[in-house]
């Protein structure tokens, strides 16, 4: 949030994280006023991607249970992405 302050210089609209990592920009992206986008990318394709959960390449229980209770979108790799890596 910091360096989102000092290079931006305000609060943004739209927030896009993949791991808990990302949850306090976007618990502070939200609490800004008016319309407000906050995302998170589920990494739920180990096929085609990777899986986070369980994993140790990264973590989203607790950004993934926020976005739950506020109703901020929630994009599964594997349910909603028809490519993950364009075709070579």
């Amino acid at each position: 949030m910091v360096a989102i302050q000092k290079f931006i210089g305000r609060r943004p609209i739209l927030a896009a994280g993949n791991s808990d990592g990302d949850q306090q920009m976007l618990s502070w992206t939200a609490i800004g006023p008016g319309a407000r986008l906050m995302m998170l990318i589920d990494h739920t394709d180990a096929d085609r991607e990777y899986r986070y959960r369980p994993s140790a390449l990264g973590q989203l229980e607790l950004a993934l249970e926020e976005a739950r209770q506020r109703g901020w979108a929630v994009v599964s790799m594997k349910d909603h992405w028809t490519r993950v890596f364009a075709d070579h």
